[in-house]
């Protein structure tokens, strides 16, 4: 299926534009980050207990956050899913106790119900109850950082092998350059970097590099066949020729995960917005920044001399 078949867009003329943009973007993200004390941290990383109550009817969220204050002043009230539902989430840090001092790890949440017990808020029902200890927060934090830089030296080094050091660098550009700004997307809309999260971040990693490499690919055999023209050209006409490909791809799979965000219920909203974030910026960057940075770093002169010259020789 081939929708672009004659495209001749001058995708290399807006290259600085669009490195312009992804700066705005992350610079923005970063300003919002520090103004709200740093990217918020789901459950999975800081440890701590969220518990998701059911009020049978609508209960003011600062009420219910007063019921709880003789507990924690870091704590998290906010509504859950429809406002119709009556549900409110609540998130309160690990008191710091450990299970050998004689707390349990569920004592947190006993203390959240029998708080807004009394405090007679109305009947309610508990429908989710999430813990985790600081200790395993900690360890998934490492790890999921571990997973991700390993992520990309892997990518580094394969596309190294394949194409050029310096496409190699411009994919890594790229790939880090779809985390940070899906990172900011996620500050700007408040989702919690949560394990989910974190596997949408590595998927994106693959799917990121995955384009990159299709039309890396294509530059490769068109600066065989066309080795008299600049390489702001040859990148030109290979991008021009998968666009097909790229527009497909990308569209069927963000179908996929809007379905997946619109009715895939609130455990699995975050993972579904950071793909498609995701996605929309990977396909983005497969074809401006990645092809930008191999420009910058290799040069722009032509691969061959003309033909006029090799006849002279």
């Amino acid at each position: 299926m081939h929708i672009f078949e004659t495209a001749n867009f001058n995708f290399v003329k807006w290259r600085w534009h669009a490195i312009g943009l992804s700066w705005a973007i992350v610079i923005a993200g970063l300003v919002t980050a520090v103004a709200r004390g740093g990217v918020p941290m789901g459950i999975d990383f800081t440890g701590g207990t969220v518990v998701i109550v059911k009020f049978e009817q609508a209960v003011p969220e600062d009420a219910v956050r007063r019921a709880l204050d003789p507990l924690s002043t870091e704590k998290v009230v906010q509504q859950y899913g429809n406002a119709a539902d009556h549900e409110v989430l609540i998130r309160m840090p690990e008191a710091g106790k450990t299970a050998e001092e004689g707390t349990s790890l569920d004592q947190g949440a006993r203390a959240m119900v029998d708080a807004l017990t009394k405090a007679n808020l109305g009947k309610f029902d508990v429908i989710q109850t999430e813990i985790v200890g600081p200790v395993i927060g900690k360890d998934l934090q490492l790890k999921g950082i571990y997973a991700t830089l390993a992520s990309l030296v892997g990518i580094l080094f394969y596309i190294w092998l394949r194409f050029q050091l310096n496409f190699g660098i411009g994919a890594i550009v790229a790939t880090f350059h779809d985390i940070i700004v899906t990172m900011a997307f996620l500050v700007f809309f408040n989702y919690d970097l949560s394990l989910n999260v974190v596997a949408a971040i590595l998927t994106i990693t693959g799917y990121s590099v995955n384009d990159t490499i299709v039309i890396f690919d294509r530059i490769r055999e068109n600066m065989r066949s066309m080795r008299r023209d600049s390489l702001e050209h040859v990148v030109n006409v290979s991008v021009n020729q998968t666009l097909s490909r790229t527009v497909i791809t990308a569209g069927t799979t963000l179908l996929t995960v809007v379905s997946l965000y619109v009715f895939g219920g609130e455990v699995l909203k975050g993972f579904a917005f950071t793909m498609i974030v995701g996605i929309v910026t990977g396909t983005y960057s497969s074809m401006y920044i990645a092809s930008s940075i191999a420009i910058i770093l290799t040069g722009n002169q032509p691969k061959g001399r003309p033909q006029a010259a090799r006849k002279a020789s």
